[in-house]
């Protein structure tokens, strides 16, 4: 089976980012740091497949590609704004194959807005970028950006107007409404909003040593394609402060589950016990254990910072959909790995923000890692989540490492999926594992040039269809800065992967050299 999907550009990106661009109209007559990076690069790339296909149908082109892009990132008194965007049109040198890409868009963008100071809010975002349809099937994360086989554009938008209110030393509470739209170009997933509310209330400082805290949170799906569905939890929570560093935790809810046209309704009660540690500002972790309606659960957040590393572990279990996953964002962001990780050197946030971007280019290192771990499904899915990072920087050296596992048990019924996979496939996202790793080093050679080697490895595997998928790919960069805004990178990049459909495989080698200039 090939999974294949039209590319389009899409007709409607100026509105999904309507509520970015009003918090920039709102910020630019205030005093305000701005960092406008607009650029443009030229690469010319030599690839022996490019559309990743089977040995037998490979064919080499030469690629040019050209990308206009832009970065801002601002704040003042009442808004910040972190965005970017980038569009790639690509010449082949004997004409476009099938299945390669003419163009890719993407853009990503967040901001928040100070409508009253300490009692509202607005949150806004907006995303639009190449993601997989299945699991199964050649991706991109080698950098090939030009095959369209399993890919398709998805577009997402959110704005959420909240309150936050404090009674005095008693408690602080916030009320949140979020309206969420995600949408892909592949009509069988579709277009689906959502409205949700989620009502926070916490002990104050006047519980001192005991702290409790209520959640309640719905949200209400409007799938174009497949109806409606709903999620509604409520959760309450005591903690107790045993020392300075350490609090015991426990908490007990309830969730509610109603999957409209596809699987009927599920709920059940919830509980945990755990502890909050927290040894040094740089040393966080919060752990958990406890059974709900579908069995043992757990969680586990663990951060750590150091002068010359940053490191993060996480562990979730949760009752979600490809739709939630994809509006929230579950990729590892290597940009917020190296903040943290800047924070010393660089406190001011425009100056630590600009210092990543150029870290992150010249030591070639990819922007997001793990971004594999979404795929397209129209169900509900029990999700078990574990990832860890680690980020490295001193003087000529620099490296960041990631390793992730995730399984996927469907909740909801196949029917929803039955376009997407076709009846030969109908069970194949019912329990889906994937695991992987990622690594990348750099090499300072010297105040302009550096040097990196980066190396990925994914495993995907369908334990109720018996299929599985392997792909790993190398990357070997030299970066050399010839001028404050004019960066030329050379890369070697080597991919190999199976498809778990037909059991064929895939290569790819290829060489690009690229040039970029700020403008």
């Amino acid at each position: 089976m090939t999974i294949t999907t039209a590319k389009r550009i899409p007709a409607r990106i100026p509105a999904r980012l309507a509520p970015l661009a009003a918090l920039l109209l709102v910020a630019l007559p205030a005093q305000a740091q701005w960092n406008i990076t607009p650029s443009l690069s030229l690469t010319e790339t030599y690839s022996d497949n490019p559309t990743l296909s089977s040995d037998a149908n490979k064919r080499g082109q030469f690629i040019t590609e050209v990308m206009p892009a832009i970065q801002v990132y601002g704040q003042n008194t009442r808004v910040q704004v972190n965005a970017s965007a980038s569009a790639s049109l690509y010449n082949y040198s004997e004409g476009r194959p099938t299945n390669a890409r003419r163009s890719n868009v993407q853009y990503n963008g967040a901001g928040r807005l100070k409508v009253i100071d300490e009692f509202m809010y607005v949150d806004a975002r907006a995303n639009g970028s190449s993601r997989a349809v299945s699991a199964f099937g050649p991706d991109d994360t080698g950098t090939n950006r030009f095959t369209r086989e399993n890919r398709t554009q998805l577009n997402t938008w959110s704005v959420s107007p909240y309150l936050v209110r404090r009674f005095g030393n008693f408690a602080a509470g916030t009320l949140r409404y979020t309206h969420d739209s995600v949408e892909a170009d592949d009509a069988r997933f579709g277009k689906s909003d959502s409205d949700g509310i989620a009502f926070n209330l916490n002990s104050g400082r006047a519980w001192r040593d005991l702290g409790w805290n209520l959640r309640y949170t719905r949200q209400d799906v409007d799938m174009e394609r497949f109806g409606e569905s709903s999620s509604e939890n409520a959760l309450a929570g005591l903690s107790y402060r045993l020392h300075r560093t350490l609090q015991l935790t426990v908490t007990g809810g309830y969730d509610v589950y109603d999957y409209g046209d596809f699987g009927g309704r599920t709920s059940g009660a919830s509980w945990s016990a755990g502890f909050a540690w927290n040894p040094t500002v740089r040393t966080a972790v919060q752990m958990s254990a406890g059974r709900h309606f579908l069995g043992n659960t757990g969680s586990l957040l663990a951060t750590h910072r150091s002068r010359h590393t940053a490191w993060r572990a996480s562990y979730s279990d949760s009752v979600t959909t490809t739709r939630r996953e994809y509006a929230q964002g579950q990729e590892i962001d290597t940009a917020s790995l190296l903040d943290s990780l800047f924070a010393l050197t660089y406190p001011d946030p425009v100056a630590r923000r600009q210092a990543v971007d150029d870290y992150i280019r010249l030591a070639g290192l990819p922007p997001v890692t793990g971004e594999q771990i979404n795929f397209l499904t129209n169900r509900y899915f029990r999700q078990k989540l574990a990832q860890a990072s680690v980020a490295y920087n001193m003087r000529q050296h620099g490296a960041v490492l990631t390793l992730f596992a995730d399984q996927r048990v469907a909740l909801s019924s196949g029917t929803a999926d039955s376009e997407l996979l076709g009846n030969q496939l109908f069970d194949l996202n019912d329990n889906v594992r994937q695991a992987g790793a990622s690594a990348a080093y750099s090499y300072k050679m010297n105040a302009r040039t550096s040097a990196t080697v980066a190396l990925t490895a994914t495993h995907s595997e369908s334990r109720s269809a018996s299929l599985n998928r392997d792909q790993q790919n190398l990357r070997l960069n030299l970066t050399r800065r010839f001028s404050r805004k004019l960066l030329g990178v050379v890369e070697l990049r080597h991919v190999r992967g199976e498809r778990g459909f037909d059991n064929t495989t895939y290569k790819e080698n290829a060489i690009s050299a690229t040039i970029t200039a700020q403008l």
